[in-house]
Protein backbone atom coordinates (compact mmCIF):
# COMPACT_ATOMS: atom_id res chain seq x y z
CA UNK A 1 0.00 0.00 0.00
CA UNK A 2 1.63 3.23 -1.15
CA UNK A 3 1.28 6.76 0.19
CA UNK A 4 -0.39 9.38 -2.01
CA UNK A 5 -0.89 13.11 -1.67
CA UNK A 6 -3.94 13.79 0.52
CA UNK A 7 -3.59 10.56 2.51
CA UNK A 8 -3.76 10.74 6.30
CA UNK A 9 -0.95 8.60 7.70
CA UNK A 10 0.94 7.98 10.93
CA UNK A 11 4.73 8.13 10.89
CA UNK A 12 7.63 7.66 13.25
CA UNK A 13 10.78 9.59 12.51
CA UNK A 14 14.12 10.81 13.79
CA UNK A 15 15.71 13.89 12.25
CA UNK A 16 19.48 14.46 12.26
CA UNK A 17 21.87 17.10 10.95
CA UNK A 18 23.84 15.35 8.21
CA UNK A 19 27.16 17.05 8.92
CA UNK A 20 27.23 16.36 12.68
CA UNK A 21 24.76 13.51 13.26
CA UNK A 22 23.04 15.68 15.90
CA UNK A 23 19.43 14.63 16.58
CA UNK A 24 17.10 17.64 16.57
CA UNK A 25 13.68 15.97 16.52
CA UNK A 26 12.18 12.52 17.05
CA UNK A 27 8.90 10.77 17.81
CA UNK A 28 10.68 8.16 19.96
CA UNK A 29 10.74 8.99 23.68
CA UNK A 30 13.84 6.90 24.42
CA UNK A 31 15.77 8.46 21.53
CA UNK A 32 14.80 11.95 22.72
CA UNK A 33 16.11 11.17 26.23
CA UNK A 34 19.40 9.79 24.90
CA UNK A 35 19.86 12.83 22.64
CA UNK A 36 19.12 15.28 25.46
CA UNK A 37 16.12 16.81 23.71
CA UNK A 38 13.37 15.13 25.74
CA UNK A 39 10.40 17.38 26.53
CA UNK A 40 8.34 16.19 29.54
CA UNK A 41 5.30 17.99 28.08
CA UNK A 42 5.84 16.52 24.62
CA UNK A 43 3.71 13.81 23.01
CA UNK A 44 5.70 10.85 21.68
CA UNK A 45 4.70 8.02 19.39
CA UNK A 46 3.59 7.84 15.74
CA UNK A 47 2.41 11.27 14.62
CA UNK A 48 -0.58 11.73 12.28
CA UNK A 49 -0.18 13.98 9.23
CA UNK A 50 -1.99 14.69 5.98
CA UNK A 51 0.52 14.23 3.17
CA UNK A 52 0.98 17.44 1.21
CA UNK A 53 -0.72 19.67 3.79
CA UNK A 54 2.53 21.10 5.14
CA UNK A 55 2.49 19.29 8.47
CA UNK A 56 6.19 18.50 8.00
CA UNK A 57 8.93 20.42 6.17
CA UNK A 58 8.48 20.61 2.37
CA UNK A 59 11.43 18.37 1.48
CA UNK A 60 10.16 15.56 3.69
CA UNK A 61 6.50 16.09 2.78
CA UNK A 62 6.98 15.56 -0.94
CA UNK A 63 9.33 12.59 -0.45
CA UNK A 64 6.68 10.68 1.51
CA UNK A 65 4.62 10.26 -1.67
CA UNK A 66 5.13 6.80 -3.15
CA UNK A 67 6.53 5.22 0.01
CA UNK A 68 5.03 1.97 1.28
CA UNK A 69 3.18 1.46 4.55
CA UNK A 70 5.08 -0.69 7.03
CA UNK A 71 8.52 0.12 5.65
CA UNK A 72 11.39 2.27 6.93
CA UNK A 73 13.30 4.79 4.84
CA UNK A 74 16.23 7.20 5.08
CA UNK A 75 15.40 10.53 3.46
CA UNK A 76 17.88 13.36 2.83
CA UNK A 77 16.53 16.91 2.67
CA UNK A 78 18.68 19.78 1.28
CA UNK A 79 18.64 23.16 3.12
CA UNK A 80 16.44 24.91 0.57
CA UNK A 81 13.71 22.29 1.14
CA UNK A 82 14.19 22.21 4.91
CA UNK A 83 14.63 25.30 7.03
CA UNK A 84 16.05 27.45 4.27
CA UNK A 85 19.47 28.82 3.43
CA UNK A 86 21.30 31.07 5.87
CA UNK A 87 20.63 34.76 5.23
CA UNK A 88 23.48 37.12 6.25
CA UNK A 89 20.92 39.94 6.51
CA UNK A 90 19.36 38.16 9.49
CA UNK A 91 22.49 38.72 11.58
CA UNK A 92 21.93 41.99 13.47
CA UNK A 93 24.12 44.08 15.76
CA UNK A 94 22.86 45.65 19.01
CA UNK A 95 24.48 47.50 21.89
CA UNK A 96 24.98 45.83 25.25
CA UNK A 97 22.92 48.66 26.75
CA UNK A 98 19.85 47.59 24.77
CA UNK A 99 19.94 44.22 26.52
CA UNK A 100 20.82 45.55 29.99
CA UNK A 101 17.77 47.83 29.86
CA UNK A 102 15.69 44.65 29.71
CA UNK A 103 17.65 43.04 32.54
CA UNK A 104 19.52 40.69 30.19
CA UNK A 105 23.25 40.00 30.47
CA UNK A 106 24.21 38.91 26.95
CA UNK A 107 26.61 36.03 26.27
CA UNK A 108 27.28 33.78 23.23
CA UNK A 109 24.71 31.02 22.83
CA UNK A 110 21.95 32.81 24.75
CA UNK A 111 18.56 32.66 23.00
CA UNK A 112 16.79 36.02 23.07
CA UNK A 113 13.64 37.71 21.80
CA UNK A 114 14.28 41.19 20.42
CA UNK A 115 11.74 43.85 19.46
CA UNK A 116 12.84 45.64 16.28
CA UNK A 117 12.27 49.32 15.46
CA UNK A 118 9.14 48.35 13.52
CA UNK A 119 7.74 46.66 16.66
CA UNK A 120 8.21 43.14 15.32
CA UNK A 121 9.39 40.50 17.80
CA UNK A 122 12.15 38.19 16.55
CA UNK A 123 13.79 35.21 18.24
CA UNK A 124 17.51 34.76 17.77
CA UNK A 125 20.73 33.48 19.28
CA UNK A 126 23.64 35.64 20.43
CA UNK A 127 26.81 34.65 18.55
CA UNK A 128 29.35 37.23 19.80
CA UNK A 129 29.68 39.89 22.49
CA UNK A 130 32.61 42.26 21.89
CA UNK A 131 33.47 45.96 22.21
CA UNK A 132 30.08 46.86 23.60
CA UNK A 133 28.37 45.24 20.60
CA UNK A 134 26.19 42.14 20.52
CA UNK A 135 25.71 40.15 17.29
CA UNK A 136 22.46 38.18 17.14
CA UNK A 137 21.67 35.53 14.53
CA UNK A 138 17.95 35.45 13.66
CA UNK A 139 18.31 32.58 11.16
CA UNK A 140 16.59 29.34 12.12
CA UNK A 141 19.12 27.14 14.00
CA UNK A 142 18.81 24.54 11.23
CA UNK A 143 19.04 27.03 8.34
CA UNK A 144 21.72 25.99 5.86
CA UNK A 145 21.81 22.42 7.19
CA UNK A 146 21.26 19.25 5.18
CA UNK A 147 18.88 17.06 7.16
CA UNK A 148 18.55 13.29 7.26
CA UNK A 149 15.29 11.70 8.40
CA UNK A 150 14.86 8.06 9.36
CA UNK A 151 11.15 7.51 8.67
CA UNK A 152 8.75 4.62 9.25
CA UNK A 153 5.32 4.70 7.60
CA UNK A 154 3.30 3.12 10.41
CA UNK A 155 -0.27 3.35 9.13
CA UNK A 156 -2.49 4.69 6.37
CA UNK A 157 -5.86 5.74 7.79
CA UNK A 158 -8.82 4.89 5.56
CA UNK A 159 -11.94 5.48 7.68
CA UNK A 160 -13.25 9.08 7.20
CA UNK A 161 -14.10 9.62 10.89
CA UNK A 162 -10.72 8.23 12.00
CA UNK A 163 -9.04 10.67 9.60
CA UNK A 164 -10.76 13.60 11.31
CA UNK A 165 -9.85 12.20 14.74
CA UNK A 166 -6.22 11.93 13.63
CA UNK A 167 -6.14 15.57 12.51
CA UNK A 168 -7.69 16.64 15.83
CA UNK A 169 -4.99 14.62 17.61
CA UNK A 170 -2.35 16.49 15.58
CA UNK A 171 -3.70 19.98 16.22
CA UNK A 172 -5.21 19.51 19.70
CA UNK A 173 -3.38 16.57 21.35
CA UNK A 174 -4.82 17.48 24.78
CA UNK A 175 -8.41 16.91 23.63
CA UNK A 176 -10.41 14.12 25.26
CA UNK A 177 -11.34 12.12 22.16
CA UNK A 178 -14.00 10.13 24.03
CA UNK A 179 -16.08 13.31 24.33
CA UNK A 180 -15.95 14.12 20.61
CA UNK A 181 -18.95 13.76 18.34
CA UNK A 182 -17.90 13.64 14.68
CA UNK A 183 -20.25 13.53 11.70
CA UNK A 184 -18.85 13.11 8.19
CA UNK A 185 -20.92 13.57 5.05
CA UNK A 186 -19.95 13.55 1.41
CA UNK A 187 -18.79 17.16 1.41
CA UNK A 188 -19.24 18.32 5.01
CA UNK A 189 -17.81 17.60 8.45
CA UNK A 190 -19.26 18.50 11.84
CA UNK A 191 -17.23 18.26 15.06
CA UNK A 192 -18.74 18.74 18.52
CA UNK A 193 -16.10 19.11 21.24
CA UNK A 194 -18.50 19.07 24.23
CA UNK A 195 -17.09 19.80 27.73
CA UNK A 196 -13.36 19.88 27.10
CA UNK A 197 -10.93 21.07 29.75
CA UNK A 198 -9.06 23.39 27.38
CA UNK A 199 -8.39 27.11 27.13
CA UNK A 200 -10.75 28.82 24.66
CA UNK A 201 -7.85 30.57 22.87
CA UNK A 202 -6.16 27.22 22.28
CA UNK A 203 -9.42 25.78 20.95
CA UNK A 204 -9.92 28.78 18.63
CA UNK A 205 -6.45 28.33 17.11
CA UNK A 206 -7.03 24.58 16.83
CA UNK A 207 -10.32 25.09 14.99
CA UNK A 208 -8.72 27.54 12.54
CA UNK A 209 -5.96 25.03 11.71
CA UNK A 210 -8.37 22.08 11.65
CA UNK A 211 -10.70 23.78 9.20
CA UNK A 212 -7.79 24.26 6.79
CA UNK A 213 -6.64 20.64 7.27
CA UNK A 214 -10.13 19.17 6.76
CA UNK A 215 -10.76 21.24 3.65
CA UNK A 216 -7.40 20.02 2.30
CA UNK A 217 -8.92 16.53 2.37
CA UNK A 218 -11.63 17.72 -0.02
CA UNK A 219 -14.50 18.67 2.28
CA UNK A 220 -16.24 21.93 1.45
CA UNK A 221 -18.03 22.75 4.71
CA UNK A 222 -16.64 22.40 8.24
CA UNK A 223 -18.74 23.13 11.33
CA UNK A 224 -17.50 23.19 14.93
CA UNK A 225 -19.47 23.21 18.18
CA UNK A 226 -18.66 25.48 19.92
CA UNK A 227 -17.89 27.67 16.92
CA UNK A 228 -15.11 30.28 16.84
CA UNK A 229 -17.78 32.99 17.06
CA UNK A 230 -19.18 31.40 20.24
CA UNK A 231 -15.70 31.07 21.75
CA UNK A 232 -15.00 34.75 21.11
CA UNK A 233 -18.01 35.81 23.21
CA UNK A 234 -17.38 37.06 26.79
CA UNK A 235 -16.88 34.20 29.27
CA UNK A 236 -20.13 34.96 31.17
CA UNK A 237 -22.14 34.85 27.96
CA UNK A 238 -20.48 31.53 27.05
CA UNK A 239 -21.39 30.05 30.45
CA UNK A 240 -25.02 31.19 30.13
CA UNK A 241 -25.25 29.69 26.65
CA UNK A 242 -23.73 26.40 27.88
CA UNK A 243 -26.24 26.33 30.76
CA UNK A 244 -29.15 26.93 28.37
CA UNK A 245 -27.95 24.16 26.06
CA UNK A 246 -27.59 21.75 28.99
CA UNK A 247 -31.06 22.58 30.29
CA UNK A 248 -32.57 22.12 26.83
CA UNK A 249 -30.95 18.68 26.54
CA UNK A 250 -32.22 17.70 30.00
CA UNK A 251 -35.76 18.84 29.16
CA UNK A 252 -35.66 16.87 25.91
CA UNK A 253 -34.50 13.76 27.79
CA UNK A 254 -37.31 14.14 30.36
CA UNK A 255 -39.94 14.60 27.64
CA UNK A 256 -38.64 11.55 25.80
CA UNK A 257 -38.68 9.45 28.99
CA UNK A 258 -42.21 10.63 29.83
CA UNK A 259 -43.42 9.79 26.34
CA UNK A 260 -41.87 6.32 26.49
CA UNK A 261 -43.41 5.57 29.91
CA UNK A 262 -46.84 6.96 29.05
CA UNK A 263 -49.51 4.22 29.37
CA UNK A 264 -51.19 3.11 26.20
CA UNK A 265 -54.75 4.37 25.84
CA UNK A 266 -57.21 2.12 24.13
Amino acid sequence: MKVNRGDVIRINYTGRVKETGEIFDTTYEDVAKEAGIYNPKGVYGPVPIAVGAGHVIPGLDKRLIGLEVGKKYTIEVPPEEGFGLRDPKLIKVFTIGQFKKQGIIPFPGLEVEVTTESGRKMKGRIITVSGGRVRVDFNHPLAGKTLVYEVEIVEKIEDPIEKIKALIELRLPMIDKDKLIIEVGEKEVRVEFNDQNIDSRTLILGEILLESDIKFLGYEKVEFKPSIEELLKPKQEQEEQTKETKETKEESAIEKSTEENKPNEE
